[in-house]
């Protein structure tokens, strides 16, 4: 979203970057008189969310896991043993 608001105003409106949560809050682009457009995060995660749901809906960077077996393991759990390769 911050992009393609960046390439419609054809400036750097809005923060950017590689990584998950570069836009922390909403933030208000004029693009013209008329047009106004709204940069928000795009994943908010509830209060209380498990550790492991974060990195599963790419709202924290896998660089910045303390554990990397919990998202893997909620990952296995959904999937059935054919899928991943255990029959």
């Amino acid at each position: 979203k911050s992009s393609l608001i960046n390439s419609l105003k054809r400036s750097r409106a809005c923060g950017v970057g590689a990584t998950p949560g570069v836009t922390r809050c909403l933030q208000a682009v004029q693009l013209d008189r008329h047009i106004q457009l709204l940069d928000c995060p795009g994943v908010v995660m509830a209060t209380g969310a498990s550790s492991a749901t974060a990195p599963l809906r790419g709202a924290l960077a896998p660089q910045r896991l303390r554990d990397p077996l919990s998202p893997a393991a909620a990952i296995l759990r959904r999937c059935s043993p054919e899928q991943v390769g255990w029959v």
